[in-house]
């Protein structure tokens, strides 16, 4: 209805505010939203989110709406390293190590922690055998144990362990 009256479908919340409706579909997963802005012709791949000015699917995955994200995906958005992890798109993060160049030791710690969050143990151990930071604090204060735990990605928090990965929040064992 908004949109038949006239409302801009990527228009921006504020003049400092750089995100579109789309962003705001993506980070809430609501798919439903998020399917009539696109059909309406939404830029899948606004930038603005409130996740390094990204992408709607930025926002999707740093606030764990998988189901969103992955529309996102079906849709045909663009990914970035670390949002690949997070979904466990292994074909993707793969094709990463065969081009030049290769993602750095920053960007793969980033994206191991991103797999972590997202519950992703495939692309966890991927990462790790890539040389990741299993203990580094990233975002929320959080070791990539602890966002796997807060995700409650339980069998990535027994093989995190097993791979002796610390946690920030609570001492060991």
């Amino acid at each position: 209805m908004l949109i038949a009256a006239g409302t801009p479908v990527d228009g921006r919340v504020s003049a400092t505010q750089g995100e579109t409706p789309l962003h705001w579909a993506a980070s809430s997963d609501d798919v439903a939203v998020l399917d009539a802005l696109l059909d309406a012709g939404a830029d899948i791949n606004a930038p603005g989110a409130v996740i390094g000015g990204g992408t709607p699917l930025a926002d999707a995955t740093a606030f764990g709406q998988w189901n969103a994200a992955r529309r996102l995906i079906e849709r045909g958005a663009r990914t970035e390293f670390w949002e690949e992890a997070a979904l466990g798109l292994m074909e993707r993060l793969t094709a990463r190590f065969s081009t030049a160049p290769a993602p750095d030791a920053d960007e793969i710690t980033h994206a191991f922690w991103s797999a972590c969050h997202g519950g992703q143990q495939p692309a966890a151990a991927f990462l790790l055998e890539r040389g990741a930071d299993r203990d580094w604090v990233g975002y929320d204060g959080l070791t990539p144990l602890d966002a796997a735990a807060r995700s409650e990605a339980e069998d990535l928090v027994d093989w995190l362990r097993t791979q002796g990965a610390a946690s920030a929040t609570k001492p060991p064992d």
